[in-house]
């Protein structure tokens, strides 16, 4: 038996499929993944994304914690309640994690870490806090949930207190704000609009019974995935982790170099990978022919010399929006325009896209 939600009862009222994600007790779904993917898209779905860890970092020196902490800036959050996406590097420049961070005050920023590196995550962190004075607490006491989809802030707006809507709906993408006893942040991992919130454990079955109630569709980790690949958003321990430097896993746009003077740890290793010069690129591909794309099928780039004409792919799926099949890869850096994809022993054409393929509703790739 896995870890379990405080919606673990709730999910099983539900007749969910449950599977072990990351050590979790988790719904892949609640019957038709399809149909959970489509009102996501179309209206609103409801997550448990409860496993996920929220830590609140206190202290004087919060900020310099996380400069040296994280390989994105939070010298860019000016603003209360303003989120910053980064990665969390070892001193080789790998990924220890992806993450969300949310600068509260000047001595309190609150991050979200995925749920399978938790542990490694707060070891990690705990062995810097000292040395800045910062007090790490785990919130083991709050559930979250993402409330996603086109009519999602509404339906939540909704359920709000009157005092807290106009808050609610005003909220800018990636911020936060306390509202009550929620904490209400414009943020989400499918490419729509919608909200996540952090609530107290207890409340959490029944705000998804509201939900539920206004119209918004249970869904599940499934659905989720197809979801954040159509949005072409990395998954942590798929398309990235410790052994991959995020320079070559499409997410340099979160690696700040601009300060000479923030020494962030891993900062010395990226810089020396951009000086030898890199090898490899992180891409989108659309499949041209008939078959499904998964994870770790290879990659073969034409035109190349053998032993730099291999990459493979991270994260594959059926696009249920598209109705084609999709993947991010990692690829020898001279990759051009099309490849073929190694599925069962078959050559099939691909073709490199520009991503993300699917965002707010709209289908970007032809």
């Amino acid at each position: 038996m896995g870890r379990r939600t405080p919606l673990y009862d709730l999910h099983v009222e539900l007749a969910a499929r449950m599977v072990d994600f990351g050590g979790w007790d988790m719904p892949v779904n609640y019957g038709s993944q399809i149909e959970e993917h489509h009102a996501v898209r179309r209206d609103a779905g409801v997550f448990d994304v409860s496993h996920m860890c929220v830590i609140d970092a206190r202290g004087p020196q919060v900020r310099g914690f996380f400069g040296k902490l994280l390989a994105n800036d939070v010298a860019k959050l000016t603003t209360s309640g303003k989120a910053l996406y980064s990665c969390m590097l070892n001193e080789a420049g790998g990924v220890i994690d992806d993450l969300i961070v949310y600068f509260m005050t000047e001595s309190w920023f609150r991050v979200v870490v995925n749920a399978g590196t938790r542990d490694k995550d707060l070891d990690w962190m705990r062995k810097l806090a000292p040395s800045f004075g910062i007090e790490l607490t785990e919130r083991t006491d709050l559930a979250m949930l993402a409330v996603q989809g086109p009519n999602a802030r509404a339906r939540v707006a909704e359920l709000l207190p009157a005092e807290h809507r106009d808050a609610a709906l005003a909220l800018e993408v990636f911020f936060g704000r306390e509202l009550g006893s929620w904490f209400v942040a414009r943020t989400g991992y499918t490419g729509e609009d919608g909200f996540e919130i952090m609530l107290p454990a207890g409340e959490a079955a029944r705000l998804w019974r509201a939900l539920n109630d206004k119209g918004v569709k249970s869904a599940g980790l499934g659905a989720r995935d197809t979801l954040r690949l159509e949005a072409a958003m990395n998954l942590y321990g798929n398309d990235m982790d410790e052994s991959q430097n995020p320079l070559e896993s499409g997410l340099s746009w979160t690696v700040s170099f601009e300060n000479p003077a923030r020494d962030f740890i891993g900062r010395k290793a990226l810089e020396s990978l951009k000086a030898a010069g890199l090898t490899k690129k992180f891409v989108a591909l659309l499949l041209e022919d008939r078959g499904v794309l998964r994870g770790h099928q290879k990659v073969v780039v034409p035109g190349q010399p053998p032993g730099m004409n291999e990459g493979e792919i991270t994260s594959g799926t059926f696009s249920p929006t598209m109705e084609k099949s999709i993947a991010l890869a990692r690829v020898p850096r001279a990759t051009g325009a099309t490849v073929q994809v190694d599925i069962r022993g078959k050559l099939l054409n691909a073709r490199v896209v520009k991503a993300p393929f699917v965002r707010h509703g709209k289908v970007l790739v032809s």
